[in-house]
């Protein structure tokens, strides 16, 4: 990478950091500055580093944008759970796009993806509706099937960096699941968003190798 990407992934790396210190110590204010703005950086290095291929980057930045978007309507006072979802879901998909720009085409990889997430999707449905939110069936279970086809999409590709990244935007999304239908624990809004900000990061390095 440039030494300009360098820096500015060193940049989101410490918004990350102190996005991640705000969430610790429940700082609304902290939250809302460094949230959005780590992805920002990384949107930017993104663009400015030199990738394996110029499709695949350009998919990629417009992914991380359209998670910047989920991330504000999820830090929101208000209740944007379904505009978030929706923005990711879109993020997802152009992430498929993106990742199938350069793939070994492996996807018997990606068959232990499907098992797990078919496991954690179910007890994801089966939280929203004695939550008593059966209209978010549908679009949780489309978001679901996304986020599947995005994973299954890194593993195959060969890429690890990315497969990496891939999965651990999986366990961050079911986290969130987890703790808005299932059960929340004090420890998982840190975990979610750790996870969260490691598997953009990742994905952004992966242009490059």
């Amino acid at each position: 990478m440039t030494t300009l990407t360098n820096g500015l992934m060193i940049a989101a790396g410490i918004a990350a950091l102190g996005n991640w210190v705000s969430v610790v110590r429940r700082r609304p204010t902290g939250i809302y500055v460094y949230k959005p703005l780590t992805l920002v950086l990384m949107i930017a290095a993104a663009v400015a580093l030199d990738p394996r291929s110029s499709t695949q980057r350009t998919w990629f930045v417009i992914a991380l944008v359209l998670s910047l978007a989920g991330d504000v309507f999820l830090m929101l006072p208000t209740d944007a759970f379904v505009p978030g979802l929706a923005a990711f879901l879109l993020g997802h998909i152009a992430y498929v796009v993106g990742l199938n720009q350069a793939s070994e085409g492996n996807w018997w990889f990606a068959l232990p993806i499907v098992l797990i997430t078919g496991v954690l999707g179910t007890r994801l449905v089966r939280g929203i509706r004695v939550a008593g939110h059966s209209e978010l069936v549908a679009p949780v279970v489309a978001y679901v099937l996304t986020i599947l086809v995005m994973v299954s999409s890194a593993v195959a590709s060969g890429n690890v960096v990315a497969a990496i990244g891939a999965v651990l935007f999986m366990v961050s999304d079911s986290f969130i699941g987890e703790d808005r239908f299932v059960r929340s624990r004090p420890w998982q809004p840190i975990t979610i968003i750790v996870t969260y900000h490691v598997a953009q990061a990742l994905l952004v390095i992966s242009l490059t190798t």
